[in-house]
């Protein structure tokens, strides 16, 4: 992996003579006071502007006005015209144009595709101020406004849909979000080198069609380059004969046979001449130019196996160390993706997050409240990347399996700086983390085999022998942490990788004695090996050595502490008897769920993949490869969802239904054994899905205690992505 250019270490532009505004501008009268004429970048994101580093919006603009840009904010712009897209005048380098912190098609809808009535990133939580496919439409407006300003896409969104993906709210494969935006760029992954890198190149003169060489970026061109060795994805892993085999006998419209028909096609492709070279080796020392052809648009919109095996190999090409390009033809324009950017060192990860950020929302907003703002105002991003590889999940397509950590001493500089600045602070942290808890400077122990890796995870089936899971620099970082001046309590609220956590029973008794509010939230997902093994998860045995561990340390310590487990219903390869299989051990074990999370197919996860295909692209995908259970349709997802809920009355009738038809009636009955009661309390049984649709309501969550109730409640918060910075909410990330 070749070095990378210190984004620090850029000669500044000339317009950094202008200093550091107190908020970057969203106005005319904010350029004014500031006394600019115009502004050399614009930003639009979808969420409301808020100066702190775990909004996306807020690390471009500080990273790029760090560099001398003068760079604006259109938050949540009104789409229905072109006007507000003007409010700043007309860039002179480029519009970035990002959904915000989520997938706007996941902010907008539940997993049944429900409207939302809230959305996190508001003021006052008002949903519907963002379009459906923000990106899209917002690029579209953004072009309207100024016709010939270069158009950058990235975040979230744009990262996932960077190829031909599978979109679950409308069913079908959809084609690159660079076409339908229109877009001349587009950033995906962790955006800091390249959006650096195409400010200064834009600046110096260069056109944004020239810049085709920038890793972490995806463009369109018309025709394959000269120079280059293209690699068919098929000779790397072949998923089988494309088409079925021909029927001899079979009548094609002309009334010929197919076969003939056939062969004539072969005899004349064989006598055109050849334009493109396919090997199935390539030299080491040829890998910069080469180049893997997926299987174009039109055909992984008509086959599904095409659309697993292209998902496999945009997996297996996700490492910066050793991935090539991919190109993939939609029509007849290529789309063509870079390797992934190479991971931030920790010296650049100190200087993003110690920019100049005002650690509040815009005044703008008044005193209207954010949600997600207040999630996370007390909270420290202390590592970035995620190397579990949980299908479901799109943090590791978007961030990577490299580990990205700041130093301890920055980490508790930003402490202080909350400490200090931050209105409201009562001396409590609310949260030391990241997309995990606790992958906190974990890497390879070799940086060679690190280098040479195509695994799409480090833990799973086990945790891989050269994966260094020395919690120790976590541990002191806590303890410095918690020992600083004003500082009462450190919490600990993003996702626990417990599987990691027990290889150190000092980082468990650190976290359990010092660092728990009475919850602790871990997400074993599921208990059975099927789904377990469709998501990369470990097995419950892992969760139960784990528990140990953490109730022993906390009586220790004289506390009563709970862990809440989180699952995902109606997740590939789970099956009716699966979710029986969790009920009876939710019951066993004393869990009510309060909430309750279905599993969504979000673009380009592996898991969406299996659901889109039904084949397993864990392994070579072929015709014959393994089969997986998809539970499809919305009856199947309520009764998943309603075996989460095994304690609501609502779900009972639904429940005895199945029950009888698995032939497990003797789970109904008055009893503790029995799974559910023969009788019904009035006025309930009403819907299959109860009084209220509980499933995704509250989509940023948290801990849920009943007064006087002895024993945790939790509930499945909505599981996504993340965008150029860590998402909002108490849960970060999987676990």
């Amino acid at each position: 992996m070749e070095p990378a250019r210190d984004i620090s270490r850029y000669r500044k532009h000339w317009a950094s003579r202008f200093g550091t505004a107190p908020f970057l501008p969203m106005s005319r009268a904010e350029m004014d006071a500031l006394g600019w004429d115009s502004c050399d970048i614009i930003v639009v994101t979808g969420d409301a502007y808020v100066d702190h580093p775990s909004f996306g919006m807020a690390i471009v603009g500080r990273l790029l006005e760090a560099q001398g840009f003068r760079v604006g904010i259109i938050a949540q712009p009104d789409w229905q015209s072109a006007d507000p897209f003007r409010v700043l005048g007309k860039p002179n380098l480029f519009f970035g144009i990002t959904a915000g912190n989520m997938d706007s098609m996941v902010n907008r809808y539940t997993s049944d595709r429900r409207i939302r009535s809230d959305d996190a990133y508001t003021p006052g939580g008002e949903g519907g101020l963002r379009p459906d496919r923000s990106v899209i439409v917002y690029a579209q407006r953004a072009r309207e406004a100024y016709a010939g300003v270069p158009i950058v896409i990235g975040g979230i969104e744009a990262s996932l849909r960077r190829i031909a993906h599978f979109d679950y709210w409308s069913e079908k494969v959809r084609r690159s979000v660079l076409l339908d935006a229109k877009a001349d760029l587009l950033v995906y992954g962790n955006g800091e080198r390249q959006i650096v890198e195409i400010a200064h190149r834009l600046a110096a003169g260069e056109a944004i069609g020239d810049i085709t060489d920038l890793r972490g970026t995806a463009f369109m061109r018309r025709a394959m380059p000269e120079g280059w060795v293209e690699i068919d994805s098929t000779h790397l892993d072949a998923p089988g004969p494309i088409n079925p085999p021909i029927d001899p006998y079979a009548m094609d419209d002309n009334g010929g046979t197919r076969a003939a028909t056939a062969a004539s096609a072969a005899e004349a492709s064989a006598s055109a001449e050849t334009v493109v070279r396919f090997v199935r080796r390539v030299k080491s020392s040829d890998r910069s130019r080469s180049v893997i052809r997926l299987p174009a648009f039109e055909q992984v919109v008509d086959d599904p196996v095409m659309y697993a095996h292209a998902s496999r190999i945009l997996h297996l090409e996700a490492n910066p160390g050793n991935a090539r390009a991919l190109v993939q033809r939609h029509g007849n324009t290529e789309i063509w993706l870079n390797p992934p950017p190479i991971p931030l060192t920790t010296a650049e990860m100190d200087w993003v997050y110690e920019l100049p950020y005002c650690r509040q929302p815009h005044p703008f907003y008044g005193d209207a409240e954010i949600p997600a703002y207040k999630m996370i105002r007390f909270s420290i991003s202390i590592q970035r990347g995620c190397f579990g590889g949980c299908t479901f999940c799109s943090i590791t397509e978007h961030e990577g399996r490299i580990i990205q950590s700041r130093s301890e001493g920055s980490v508790l500089r930003e402490i202080e700086v909350v400490r200090d600045t931050v209105p409201g602070f009562t001396g409590v942290i609310s949260d030391l983390g990241g997309p995990t808890a606790n992958m906190y400077r974990l890497a390879c122990k070799s940086r060679a085999i690190e280098t040479a890796c195509r695994k799409p995870s480090c833990v799973y089936p086990g945790i891989c022998p050269n994966l260094d899971t020395d919690h120790a620099p976590l541990i002191e970082l806590y303890r410095k942490a918690r020992a600083l001046p004003g500082i009462k309590k450190v919490l600990i609220a993003s996702g626990v990788r417990y599987d990691l956590a027990i290889e150190s029973p000092e980082y468990v008794k650190e976290l359990a004695q010092h660092h728990v509010g009475g919850y602790l939230k871990i997400a074993p997902e599921a208990i059975g090996e099927g789904p377990l093994s469709k998501m990369m998860k470990p097995g419950v045995g892992t969760y139960d050595r784990f528990k140990e561990l953490f109730d022993r340390y906390s009586k220790e310590a004289g506390k009563q502490q709970y862990l809440i487990p989180y699952f995902i219903a109606a997740h590939p390869g789970t099956t009716d008897e699966d979710m029986l299989e969790l009920a009876l051990w939710l019951k066993k074990n004393g869990f009510r769920a309060d909430q309750v999370q279905a599993f969504l197919p979000s673009p380009m996860a592996t898991a969406t993949a299996m659901y889109h295909s039904g084949k397993n692209p864990l392994r070579r995908v072929t015709r014959g490869s393994e089969e997986v259970v998809i539970p499809r349709g919305l009856k199947v997802r309520r009764l998943h969802k309603a075996f989460l809920r095994y304690h609501d009355a609502n779900n009972w009738p639904l429940l005895r239904e199945t029950l009888r038809r698995m032939g497990r009636a003797d789970l109904i009955g008055p009893g503790k054994q029995h799974l559910v009661p023969t009788w019904q309390p009035a006025g309930t049984g009403q819907t299959p899905e109860g009084a209220r649709a509980r499933g995704d309501v509250r989509k940023h969550g948290g801990v849920s205690a009943v007064p006087g109730q002895s024993r945790p409640r939790p509930f499945r918060t909505q599981h996504t992505g993340l965008p150029d910075a860590r998402r909002p909410g108490p849960r970060r990330g999987k676990s």
